[in-house]
């Protein structure tokens, strides 16, 4: 295994004004287990490249990678900006030999997403979205040689923040798809409609207050919170949202059927890889994008279930929810030289645990199933608890073991090559994520996976000709197809032959690629497409309609959604009510009330889809669907009828909701289900009809109190119940705020972390003295949301970020778990998490102390520039105490 020597690292990294101070790591290939008949090799390594973030692959094969190496570090490691850098492979023997500078700029700090469609370059950069066009195509960015910088999009915030802009990816239908953490976002469009997405987040680099727009409708007419997933046209223009309500999905993907796959990732054991339904929500934020998740957790909820909102109306499934991790690139593989086995693999890295993940989705229902499996990994074992493949510490030799060495192995992204090849940008560092980076080699390594004795071969193509971009259409890579798809619209009917001839290829996804451009190519291809609604591939169907329905309205999608709504296939009726969400309900009625009566009574995907589908129409459509499906007395309404009313959320339904609330004659379970329905109706008849199901006596008193509470504190704050809940006893009228202050700082420490990873740990003592960290923190079902989970956290990062994290939590804090503290009229104080606001300001403190301040008894609120969890000192731990919590942290 080659090693690069210090000399070669020093002299390579002085042209860049910049010096490592420590050599990158060896790259121990027998440490990676890959598919059977596969072989990985590094094909890029520092100093080629530093730190990557994101990467796209161009029509020549070429790497374009975008550099972190300030990341949490500003201009500390490289005071002239983080780099764009292009690695080429020029002998074609299998390994980059050649690295070069596209653009350095103290801009560029620690851009998240980068895009390549021949010479036009977009850089996710918050709070901008760049469109960089290298006019005389030399490979070097500079305005001074008439290249150009256009700011596509600003109003993104997150500046040198995970949570921020994410990179650009391209659709089979032309446009363009990205994202945005939960740090939000307002920003406006081409076509001059001002997007806001908000929620309680506090975040570096604001240009927009989320707090503040937080709730406040888009001009489409809808609310949305952060984090989101945008589709545009290349120019800017026509700017939908597609989904919304993430913590920080880092990337998405859509393959050429149109389905949209993402990840997400929390610091409670919640990451999730999702199917993402179009216009979906997430659940991430409250509906009003006040309060977080944990504000809203119902009693007996688990953490994924609160987290993603699953027994809420309004939220899309969320997928595979794994536990505790820290996602970051995807990638559709469709073609390749992979072979026919893989097509159609969807790959989500994840640095937390060591592994890209693969999943063959299959469709199920309106949705998909997703089954996990490890793609690439150096940890089979599934150990990651910062010991070995995790932390920075390498274990002793062992002879016996057939390894040579523990790499740390942090995938930031995957995609697919020119070539057909996987290649994968490993970050290389000990941490994942939070505010910090350990390995101050800045290194990272880009690695190819092809069949063993791989040889590379770019397919070369003229642009300029129907050959040439049919070619490019064909390409594995993805945003390379779309330079195929941009050359054969544009000339329109002429490429008609050659686009249909490709729909009789094998690979399902290659001849999926043709019908999008059916609808651009004359009378012809409207004929085509119109032929292809009729086939009996289910896919076909579906991917002909929604061509239909990406031609921003040139083409009618309405009678071909009236045709659908009937059709056999689940995802092709769910699509119809999709088409239906920005029209009035005249337009959308039969639509919707057909796809309505299809539906079983149990597929999410659909039901849901079905509610967003209804958009702003749901009261009227559930008058009409009452009028049409006859449900009879509310006693005897169906399963399917329930769930339909659940979804749509109508207030004309809350009278018979409350009389099946108050049913004794049907099960628990449909009286308790009434009760949520009715608490998800935003109009005072919902509140009053709580309030009367919790009366004395009633069989759902308890749970109407309970959501009474919640709702008068959060979406209903603005109904004043509050006189008439004291009234009723459910809430006291005057409160006494309790006084809870988090201790100051210790301004030194009794021993440090190096002198506590000198100590050898106990597991079994460690997991009892992890008893005093309850009152912060939960592990198994102990303790409260109120620090990040142990388990979460440890599996992570390595021994001497878990040990700093205890010795000095205020060095590192995590995102999501900034303190603030609240100065009451009356003099007291309060330190904690703010869960959610409005007229009153939901905080929890330590112990899990929950109280609702109105805003009027507040005469101050400050940011803490400290962590709201005691240190080591504090608690009275000693250094020995805390190797023992690390050890058990480790295995737990």
């Amino acid at each position: 295994m080659k090693t690069l020597g210090t000399l070669s690292l020093i002299l390579s990294s002085l042209a860049l004004g910049w010096t490592p101070t420590e050599q990158p790591p060896n790259m121990p290939l027998n440490s990676f287990v890959i598919p059977e008949g596969m072989e990985i090799k590094p094909w890029a390594t520092t100093p080629m490249l530093y730190n990557p973030t994101n990467m796209d692959v161009d029509h020549l094969g070429r790497i374009w990678v975008t550099e972190g190496v300030n990341y949490r570090r500003y201009d500390e490691r490289r005071p002239e900006g983080d780099r764009i850098v292009i690695l080429e492979d020029t002998d074609k023997d299998g390994k980059a030999d050649k690295s070069s500078v596209f653009w350095q700029d103290k801009e560029l700090v620690s851009p998240l997403g980068i895009a390549v469609f021949d010479n036009v370059v977009m850089v996710s950069q918050p709070p901008n979205l760049l469109k960089l066009t290298d006019k005389n195509r030399d490979g070097k960015f500079s305005v001074a040689d008439g290249d150009t910088r256009e700011v596509l999009l600003t109003g993104f915030n997150g500046a040198n923040h995970d949570h921020s802009l994410h990179s650009v990816t391209a659709g089979p239908d032309g446009k363009w798809v990205f994202n945005q953490g939960n740090t939000g976002a307002m920003f406006t469009d081409k076509s001059g409609i001002t997007f806001k997405i908000g929620g309680p987040y506090d975040s570096g680099g604001q240009v927009a207050d989320i707090n503040k727009i937080a709730g406040e409708k888009s001009g489409d007419g809808f609310s949305y919170n952060s984090g989101a997933a945008f589709r545009i046209n290349p120019d800017g223009t026509g700017a939908q949202i597609i989904g919304s309500g993430f913590r920080n999905s880092y990337e998405q993907i859509t393959n050429s059927f149109g389905f949209v796959f993402q990840n997400d990732n929390d610091d409670p054991p919640a990451c999730r890889v999702t199917h993402m339904l179009e216009y979906g929500n997430a659940g991430y934020f409250s509906r009003d994008g006040k309060r977080t998740w944990n504000a809203d957790q119902r009693p007996g909820q688990d953490t994924p279930t609160a987290e993603w909102r699953q027994e809420d109306p309004g939220t899309m499934p969320s997928g595979d929810v794994y536990g505790g991790g820290s996602p970051t690139g995807v990638a559709f593989y469709e073609n390749g030289v992979l072979g026919a086995k893989y097509a159609g693999t969807l790959l989500s890295c994840e640095p937390g645990r060591n592994v890209i993940f693969s999943y063959q989705p299959e469709m199920e229902g309106a949705g998909f199933k997703l089954a996990r499996h490890d793609f690439v990994t150096t940890n089979p074992e599934k150990e990651y608890d910062g010991s070995d493949f995790v932390g920075g510490t390498k274990k002793p030799y062992d002879p016996n073991s057939g390894k040579e060495d523990i790499y740390q192995f942090r995938p930031s992204d995957v995609t697919i090559g020119a070539d057909g090849a996987i290649y994968i940008a490993d970050w290389t560092d000990s941490r994942v994520g939070g505010h910090d980076t350990l390995d101050d080699a800045a290194s990272g390594v880009i690695y190819r996976i092809a069949p063993m004795g791989f040889k590379p071969r770019i397919p070369k193509f003229d642009l300029s000709t129907t050959e040439g971009a049919i070619t490019a259409l064909k390409s594995p890579a993805i945003n390379v197809r779309w330079l195929g798809f941009n050359k054969l619209r544009n000339d329109g009917p002429k490429s008609y032959d050659a686009v249909v001839k490709l729909i009789d290829e094998k690979n399902a996804f290659v001849a999926a690629r043709a019908i999008w451009l059916l609808p651009y190519l004359g009378e012809k291809g409207i004929a085509k497409i119109s032929e292809l609604m009729g086939n009996k591939n289910a896919r076909i169907r579906l991917t002909a309609f929604r061509a239909v329905r990406r031609t921003d309205g040139k083409v009618d999608a309405l009678p071909y959604a009236k045709k659908l709504a009937l059709d056999e296939s689940p995802a092709i009726r769910a699509e119809a009510a999709l088409e239906m969400r920005y029209r009035s309900f005249e337009e959308a009625k039969d639509v919707l009330i057909a796809v309505a009566k299809g539906y079983d009574g149990k597929d999410r995907s659909y039901l849901e889809s079905f509610g967003l589908g209804a958009g702003h129409n749901t009261e009227e459509l559930w008058k009409a669907l009452h009028a049409e499906m006859k449900p009879g007395e509310p006693k005897a309404w169906s399963d399917i009828f329930v769930r339909l009313t659940w979804r749509l959320m109508p207030e004309a339904a809350i009278a018979a909701l409350a009389g099946r609330a108050g049913d004794t004659g049907i099960d628990e379970t449909a009286r308790r289900l009434a009760v949520d329905s009715i608490a998800f109706i935003n109009a005072r008849p919902a509140a009053e009809a709580l309030i009367s199901l919790a009366a004395e006596g009633s069989a759902v008193r308890d749970q109407a109190i309970w959501w009474l509470k919640n709702r008068h504190d959060g979406e209903w704050s603005s109904m004043d119940l509050g006189a008439t809940l004291a009234e009723k006893g459910i809430i006291q009228e005057t409160v006494t705020l309790v006084e809870a202050v988090v201790p100051g700082k210790p301004t030194e420490q009794k021993f440090s972390v190096a002198e506590v990873l000198a100590l050898k740990g106990d597991a079994v003592k460690g997991e009892q003295l992890a008893g005093r960290c309850v009152m912060c923190h939960k592990f198994d079902e102990l303790g409260i949301d109120y620090g990040p989970a142990l388990k979460g956290f440890g599996q992570r990062q390595p021994p001497e970020i878990v040990a700093r994290s205890i010795v000095d939590p205020s060095f590192d804090i995590s995102h999501g778990f900034d303190g603030h503290s609240i100065e009451l009229n009356d003099g007291k104080w309060i330190d904690g998490l703010v869960l959610s606001e409005g007229e009153t300001i939901t905080i929890r403190s330590t112990g899990g102390l929950t109280q609702q301040v109105p805003k009027d008894h507040i005469k101050s609120r400050n940011a803490m520039n400290r962590s709201l969890m005691l240190s080591a000192d504090q608690m009275g731990l000693t250094a020995q105490d805390v190797a023992d919590i690390v050890e058990w942290i480790k295995t737990y």
